[in-house]
C-alpha cells in the first residue's frame, strides 16, 4: 500500500521540522584554504542557501578540494502535485510465483539479461538471475518457474538481440551501471530502437536496471519497466510473473504504445 502524499508543501527537516536545512557536497578546482572555503561558502550561497556554514574541505587531489555546506533552504515542495509512474507490484511469495507459472502459465519464464555497450560491472544483473541473488533472496535462477540466461558483461545490443530470439525470450533484463555523459540512456535506446526497427519491441518485456534507473526514466526510454537501487530478485520476479500471466496492470507498467518499423 502507497500512503497518502499530504497535502501541505513540505520544506527539508534538519533540526526540526520544516527549517529548510540541506547539505551540498561539491569539488571545486581549488587548493584547501581560507580563499577556498570562503568560495565554497559564496557557491552554495548563490544555490540559495542561508546561513552557509562549511563543514568539510578536504583535499580529494593535487589542487581540488572537496567541500560540504549546510545550510537553510528557503524552498518547498508539495507532494500531492506530483504525478510519477511507479511499480506496484505485489510482492508474491516463492510458492505463490511457482504456482501460479505452473497453473495459469503452464511452462517456464525465458529470461535474457547482459550488462550492455561497454559496460564491465556484473554485479546488478548477477545479482538478480544468479542462484545466490543478493541480500539473502535468490535470483532467478533458484526458481523452476524461471529459465534465466545471464550473458554477462559489454555484450553489444545486436548480441543480446540474437541471442533473446534465439531462445525465444520472454523478457530481456539489462543492466547499466555505468552513466558517465549519459551512455546508459544512449545504449538503453538503442536496444530499443533496434528492437523496433528488427520487428520484436512488443513481443518481448523489456526490464531496465542500474543505479540511476527509476520506473519514470525506464518508461521514457521506451522499456515496460525499470528497478533501481535495493531491487531484489523476488521483485523482478513478481513483476514478471504478473505481466506474463495476464496482470499488466498490477504489474504496474503503464507501457506506451510502439511503433513497428517493418
Amino acid at each position: 500500500m502507497h500512503p497518502t502524499a499530504p497535502s501541505k508543501p513540505l520544506r527539508a527537516y534538519g533540526d526540526r521540522q520544516n527549517d529548510g536545512m540541506i547539505q551540498l557536497s561539491f569539488v571545486l578546482e581549488l587548493p584547501p584554504s581560507a580563499r577556498a572555503k570562503e568560495a565554497a561558502k559564496q557557491f552554495a550561497e548563490l544555490h540559495g542557501l542561508r546561513e552557509a556554514l562549511v563543514t568539510t574541505m578536504e583535499p580529494c587531489a593535487e589542487g581540488y578540494t572537496y567541500f560540504v555546506v549546510y545550510g537553510h533552504s528557503q524552498h518547498s515542495i508539495d507532494p500531492a502535485t506530483i504525478d510519477v509512474p511507479e511499480l506496484r507490484t505485489e510482492a508474491l511469495s516463492r510458492d505463490e510465483i511457482e504456482h501460479r507459472v505452473t497453473t495459469r502459465l503452464t511452462r517456464k519464464i525465458i529470461v535474457v539479461g547482459a550488462c550492455t555497450g561497454s559496460d564491465a560491472h556484473t554485479v546488478g544483473i548477477d545479482a538478480i538471475l544468479n542462484y545466490k541473488g543478493y541480500a539473502g533472496d535468490k535470483g532467478l535462477e533458484s526458481y523452476k518457474a524461471f529459465e534465466a540466461y545471464n550473458l554477462g558483461a559489454q555484450v553489444e545490443n545486436e548480441q543480446l538481440a540474437e541471442r533473446a530470439l534465439a531462445l525465444s525470450a520472454d523478457a530481456i533484463l539489462v543492466s547499466q551501471i555505468i552513466t558517465q555523459r549519459n551512455c546508459h540512456k544512449e545504449n538503453a535506446l538503442a536496444l530499443i530502437d533496434l528492437a523496433k526497427k528488427q520487428g520484436w519491441r512488443s513481443k518481448i518485456v523489456m526490464l531496465l536496471g542500474g543505479p540511476r534507473i527509476d520506473h519514470k526514466l525506464a518508461l521514457e526510454l521506451g522499456y515496460d519497466a525499470g528497478f533501481g537501487p535495493g531491487t531484489k530478485p523476488s521483485d523482478v520476479a513478481s513483476f514478471l510473473v504478473e505481466w506474463m500471466c495476464g496482470d499488466r496492470e498490477k504489474a504496474g507498467a503503464a507501457m506506451a504504445a510502439t511503433t513497428e518499423t517493418p
